[in-house]
């Protein structure tokens, strides 16, 4: 018998026994009945024999095949002592906001996503781990609930706060459309939970026009008020921004609260949009922070690359928001040396070597 016949005979002997498995409910005959599907079809790519001798162990392991105890499993390389919930919370930890829109047990329910230009009513729910709406939220940032509305090139941005029905768990809003591609953040603490942030898209129908993305500036305008941005942005590293507001060219001192600081801040970053949390260096009442004119910020940035910034600021009682666009130079920390130092020979040669090669030296460039 030739070698394709002696495949064949073994093929049909192995799908009666894995049949008979998954009969019984056994998910390994199962897992292993798809195996040989894919040796079939990439013939000599399959080690027949791994295949039977991975079937043999299961068998003396399980019995008749009826009450097989697949506890094993749980040590796996890497993976023994570990549950689910750390699994998945080790997964979610290196994934920056807004990417995602369910997280954690909660989804963003968004069942209208496309619009018409103009002010338009958006109504949503956040869904919790049983499946049923969430209704009750602890506050951040003195409201339970942000939406965050950006366009995808970023030409237009609206921080709102909608309105709760507690008896249906819906929220609902008005927003200002322009024609484009929009997405939607959802920013929320449910009661008892760890603050999350789920984003979303939506279409408006309509021309949206040849919309560039920005290029990098620190200085915005907006209602005779200046803002300037002091500071620069590095992957991986806390950063300290400072955001002077001035009119007329005198500095503003009577910044007015808002969401309990003295300025909010949203930053995204470009191609992806993942949000970004920032934290403000003070409060209002804390005996050290001013109103005015300087706002500090402390942000921190996964990747290099570029950024846009959205400061809300409250002055003479509105709320006005300032853009800005900064990119984020490469890590500058001590933190690459090791690898020079393995490369051999002398240390301080590797490092000038790394710098004028372009590595760290275009991330400097970035700074300014």
């Amino acid at each position: 018998m030739n070698a394709s016949s002696k495949f064949v005979g073994f093929t049909i002997a192995l799908a009666a026994v894995f049949g008979l498995a998954f009969g019984a409910g056994d998910p390994f005959g199962a897992g292993l009945a798809v195996l040989l599907t894919g040796g079939f079809v990439l013939g000599d790519r399959t080690d027949l024999g791994a295949v039977e001798d991975a079937y043999a162990t299961h068998s003396s392991a399980s019995g008749d095949g009826t009450g097989s105890d697949h506890s094993d499993m749980n040590d796996m390389d890497g993976m023994g002592g570990m549950d689910e919930e750390e699994v998945s919370g080790a997964t979610s930890a290196e994934v920056p906001g807004g990417l995602q829109v369910a997280e954690g047990g909660y989804t963003f329910e968004l069942p209208a996503t496309g619009y018409r230009a103009g002010t338009q009513s958006v109504s949503f729910r956040i869904l919790g781990p049983d499946g049923t709406a969430v209704t009750d939220y602890e506050e951040s940032h003195e409201k339970e609930l942000h939406l965050i509305a950006v366009r995808r090139d970023f030409a237009d941005f609206q921080h709102v706060h909608p309105t709760l029905d507690s008896a249906t768990g819906t929220w609902s809003v008005d927003v200002d459309f322009a024609p484009g591609t929009w997405r939607l953040f959802a920013d929320f603490v449910p009661a008892g939970g760890e603050a999350l942030t789920l984003g979303s898209d939506v279409l408006v129908a309509g021309n949206p026009g040849d919309q560039k993305l920005p290029q990098p500036v620190k200085t915005a305008t907006v209602d005779g008020y200046t803002v300037t941005v002091t500071g620069d942005l590095a992957a991986g590293e806390h950063s300290m921004l400072d955001f002077e507001v001035t009119k007329d060219g005198q500095p503003v001192t009577d910044l007015e609260p808002y969401l309990g600081a003295y300025g909010h801040l949203v930053a995204l970053r470009e191609g992806d949009l993942a949000y970004l949390h920032v934290h403000p260096g003070g409060e209002p009442g804390d005996g050290v922070t001013e109103p005015g004119p300087i706002v500090e910020f402390g942000a921190e940035v996964p990747s290099a690359g570029r950024y846009q910034l959205f400061l809300d600021f409250k002055a003479d009682g509105v709320v006005r928001t300032a853009a800005f666009t900064l990119d984020a130079s490469r890590s500058t920390t001590p933190t690459d040396q090791p690898a020079d130092e393995s490369a051999g020979g002398d240390s301080d040669s590797g490092a000038d070597d790394g710098s004028s090669d372009g590595g760290e030296g275009t991330g400097e460039e970035h700074g300014h």
